[in-house]
């Protein structure tokens, strides 16, 4: 079913950790049918947005929807989950000792019931396990197991079990960290082909050529707040992004 409008909406979102304010009054909003970067300095506030957008951190004021109308909250992390929204955190979340195919399979039964958990495999599941693979490009490997995978295919293997369980909202904590070129080209390729008007991915990223492949706007978070949004053209000239972040990751700082 087609989505339209918003995915997610934040408005006047605070989050303290005792007296350090790391988010501050921060309004966002992302839409169904883009792919949003999110960029900034170390201590900006990047993963605890996403943090508080999956439930994981809980915010002292502020609204965040997910879907429109769905206020999160106050809500725990299951519940914000099955409102759609799957994350992919900055090291790999895999089973290390079941193969390809089963960490699939458990990704593709989870929230389901105890009994439907223990259930047969059907035909339509198993098919979506094969598509699944073959999207992240592990199809011939479905009976290696995960530890044993390259760093490259750990990454994809865990972006297979966000989308089999086909998320409302993807969000990617620094996905390509750790890659090869190679693989930072196929890690592009995979995004760009979930792109579509039933979704909304939000990539925390600091490798700006990625950044800047693969999204179609690019927010810039410092001290807490929002600097400047627009296209990655745009943010590479504003003057204020060079100075605080474009203009260290330039010197190597």
């Amino acid at each position: 079913m087609k989505r339209a409008g918003q995915a997610i909406y934040v408005s006047g979102l605070n989050v303290s950790f005792g007296s350090f304010s790391v988010l501050k009054n921060l309004s966002w909003l992302v839409n169904f049918g883009e792919i949003r970067g999110v960029i900034g300095p170390n201590g900006a506030g990047k993963t605890t947005l996403l943090d508080a957008l999956t439930g994981k951190t809980k915010f002292q004021s502020g609204d965040v929807f997910v879907r429109g109308s769905n206020q999160i909250k106050d809500l725990k992390e299951s519940a914000i989950a099955r409102l759609g929204m799957g994350r992919k955190f900055q090291k790999p979340s895999i089973f290390a000792g079941l193969n390809i195919f089963e960490n699939l399979e458990i990704a593709l039964r989870s929230g389901k019931s105890t009994l439907a958990s223990f259930a047969r495999l059907q035909p339509s599941e198993r098919e979506a396990i094969n598509e699944t693979a073959a999207l992240i490009g592990l199809s011939s490997e479905l009976e290696k197991d995960a530890g044993t995978l390259a760093h490259g295919q750990k990454q994809w293997l865990e972006i297979g079990m966000l989308i089999i369980a086909k998320p409302a909202v993807i969000l990617l904590d620094e996905p390509v960290a750790g890659m090869n070129a190679e693989e930072r080209i196929k890690t592009a390729g995979l995004i760009s082909k979930l792109k579509g008007p039933d979704i909304a991915i939000v990539v925390v990223e600091h490798d700006m050529q990625f950044v800047e492949q693969v999204c179609d706007t690019v927010t810039v978070l410092h001290d807490g707040q929002i600097l400047v949004e627009g296209s990655m053209e745009e943010v590479k000239k504003n003057p204020q992004v060079v100075d605080v972040y474009l203009g260290r990751e330039t010197n190597g700082a």
